[in-house]
Parts: C-alpha cells; sequence; structure tokens
C-alpha cells in the first residue's frame, strides 16, 4: 500500500475512531463499518487488528472499561477478518451491507451470549439466555441501522474517491 493512502486510510480510521467520543444512542457506532473497512483495504492483516483495536481502546481509555471487553473486541477482530475475507467484493456496496449485517448478528450473539454466561443478570438457562437475548433486542436494531449504514456510507465514499482518483491520473 502506497504511503500516501495508507495515511488516507488511517486518517479515515482515526476520525471514526474519535467519533465514539461524541455523544449518540446506545449502540449506534461505527466501529464495525471501520472494522470491515480495515479488514478490506489493509494487504496487512495484522496493521487491520492493531489499527481497529487501538483505537478502541484509545477511545474506551475515555469511555471506560468493563469485564467483558474481551468480547467485544474479539468480535471486532473476528469482523476484521470478515473484511479481509470479503476484500476482493469491497467495491460491491450490497455485499459490504450484507456482512455488516452479519457482523452486526455476530456481535449480538457473542456479547449477549458472554452476558448471560459470565453475570448473574440472567438464569443460567436456555431460559435464561433468551431472556438476555430479547431484552437486547432494542440495542441489536440500533446496532442493525447504523452498521449497515455507517458501512455503505464509507465504503461508497471510499470506492467514489477511488474512481475519482483513477480518473485524474488517467487525464492528468
Amino acid at each position: 500500500m502506497s504511503q500516501p493512502r495508507l495515511q488516507y486510510f488511517l486518517a479515515i480510521i482515526a476520525f471514526l475512531a474519535l467519533s465514539r467520543l461524541l455523544p449518540h444512542p446506545p449502540n449506534v457506532s461505527v466501529m464495525t463499518a471501520m472494522a470491515l473497512f480495515g479488514g478490506a483495504y489493509f494487504s496487512n492483516r495484522s496493521l487491520a487488528l492493531v489499527v481497529t483495536l487501538s483505537a478502541m481502546l484509545l477511545s474506551d481509555a475515555v469511555l471506560g472499561f468493563h469485564s467483558l471487553m474481551w468480547v467485544v473486541y474479539s468480535s471486532f477482530a473476528l469482523v476484521v477478518l470478515l473484511g479481509s475475507v470479503a476484500s476482493r467484493f469491497r467495491e460491491k456496496i450490497s455485499a459490504m451491507a450484507g456482512l455488516a449485517l452479519g457482523s452486526s448478528i455476530l456481535f449480538f450473539f457473542t456479547t449477549n451470549t458472554a452476558v448471560w454466561a459470565f453475570h448473574d443478570s440472567y438464569p443460567h438457562s436456555l431460559e435464561g439466555l433468551g431472556m438476555c437475548y430479547v431484552a437486547a433486542l432494542p440495542f441489536f436494531q440500533n446496532s442493525v441501522l447504523s452498521d449497515v449504514f455507517f458501512t455503505i456510507v464509507l465504503f461508497a465514499a471510499v470506492n467514489a474517491w477511488q474512481r475519482q482518483t483513477s480518473r485524474l491520473r488517467i487525464t492528468a
């Protein structure tokens, strides 16, 4: 990856990470879009993981830490890997939107299963697990809407920028 392109992508990710610090409704976040973007556009998977998880860690240092952060971070690491596997489809906005939806579902099940398993908020039974999932549905709605929306906006903007840059090089 060229140095200016890397700097451009790092700037996008820094901006998106800083956006976590702005007031927003619960579970409305750009993090899934950022993780998919890092996975899809960084040829070095390790760099994509480090950048994404570092951005989360820095913003969590301001927002606060909790006992299940390892589950949240693991979920986003999986989203980065999904983005890297799908990097050949990164120009297909519908495919990336589908990955965002799949990522929302992955995050919902991993984090809520962890809440059920490691906290005493719900009975440790199938009924308790179901209660945990049902209680999380309002947050899931926000996650799906924001994950798909921000992924579409981010990938469409980058794709348009790359097409424009390509045209400028050809005509110049």
